[in-house]
């Protein structure tokens, strides 16, 4: 992990990569957590995380599953590349937050036991429709359920 002023410095020069995981069960529905911290403190957000330096895609894929949803594998089906901008970041100090995100949905058969509380502190299964109508779900996390919002594959 990086110390907090190298982490705060590389936040403001640099967009974060991550994963978001669109979690569905078997009735379809799709799982939000409500997050503990900025950016997006206080709305209903999926799951996910950064990809650290170093760390191969399928390797944060499997780390990510395993820390948010504790899941030891999956057949994630890549859904897309988007951005989200934020205002403000995870510290107090005034600078924004650019995520590059790689979206992967997956079904889920099971029930998701003793989901972690270190990023989201209750979680909710949604259907698209109730989602996308929830003031309290954020903007960015309705983006993976309107295709105009996703990156244009070819400029990348």
């Amino acid at each position: 992990m990086l110390e907090l002023d190298t982490f705060k410095t590389v936040i403001q020069s640099t967009p974060l990569v991550s994963i978001d995981f669109i979690v569905r069960n078997a009735s379809g529905q799709i799982l939000l957590g409500k997050r503990n911290n900025r950016p997006a403190k206080g709305y209903w957000f999926v799951p996910g995380g950064r990809i650290l330096k170093d760390e191969a895609f399928s390797v944060a894929i499997a780390r990510l599953l395993n820390q948010e949803l504790g899941l030891e594998a999956n057949s994630a089906q890549f859904k897309g590349i988007y951005q989200h901008f934020y205002d403000d970041n995870f510290s107090a100090d005034d600078f924004t937050t650019h995520y590059v995100v790689l979206a992967y949905e997956l079904r889920v058969e099971r029930a998701l036991l003793a989901l972690p509380e270190e990023q989201h502190c209750e979680y909710q299964w949604f259907t698209e429709e109730a989602l996308l109508l929830d003031r309290d779900v954020h903007e960015h996390c309705k983006w993976y359920f309107l295709e105009r919002k996703q990156v244009d594959a070819k400029f990348i």
